[in-house]
């Protein structure tokens, strides 16, 4: 929990831990998990006879994701594998699990307290996933500006790690669902 105010979580156990790790592991399931809801109370909002049309939309929300994240893991793999880069992207990967959980955290707790408890409108949920989405962008910098040396040594393959790893699947997913 004391992640976003110190980065010696990092320096401690990020040395040893390897993203393959059963306990990141199940953050990762957490993480699917949590998403998944959150994505499925935003549909069940703007539409709530979807569920009557088409009962397995929380199994394909939870499928989608799952390939989604797999797939982007799987590619920056490679690409570390390729550029011989394999234990700076193992630390950036793991950095950025540990940060996408605490957030799955968040987003899963507001998810159930908003399912059962919390008024049904619309802008709590965009509030909260504007919320998240700021979370999100300030992990990033936080990871950015703790790799700012090697980041700016490597800045060509850094600018083009982000628009084709961290920002393309995002306009893709976006231009598929849209």
């Amino acid at each position: 929990m004391m992640l976003p105010i110190t980065d010696k979580y990092f320096a401690l156990q990020g040395k040893g831990y390897e993203i393959k790790h059963p306990f990141n592991a199940f953050l990762f399931t957490v993480q699917v998990l949590s998403f998944s809801l959150f994505a499925y109370l935003i549909i069940l909002r703007k539409n709530p006879q979807t569920p009557e049309v088409n009962p397995w939309l929380y199994l394909q929300l939870l499928t989608g994701i799952t390939v989604f994240l797999l797939g982007k893991y799987v590619i920056e793999k490679m690409i570390a594998h390729i550029f011989n880069i394999e234990d700076l992207v193992n630390s950036y990967l793991y950095e950025k699990l540990s940060y996408s959980s605490l957030i799955s955290f968040l987003a899963f707790i507001f998810s159930v307290l908003f399912f059962y408890t919390i008024p049904k409108s619309p802008l709590i949920i965009w509030v909260f996933g504007g919320c998240l989405l700021v979370l999100f962008v300030i992990s990033l910098i936080s990871s950015y500006k703790r790799n700012a040396n090697l980041i700016l040594r490597y800045f060509f393959y850094f600018i083009l790690y982000l628009c084709a790893l961290e920002i393309a699947p995002f306009i893709i997913l976006y231009k598929i669902l849209d």
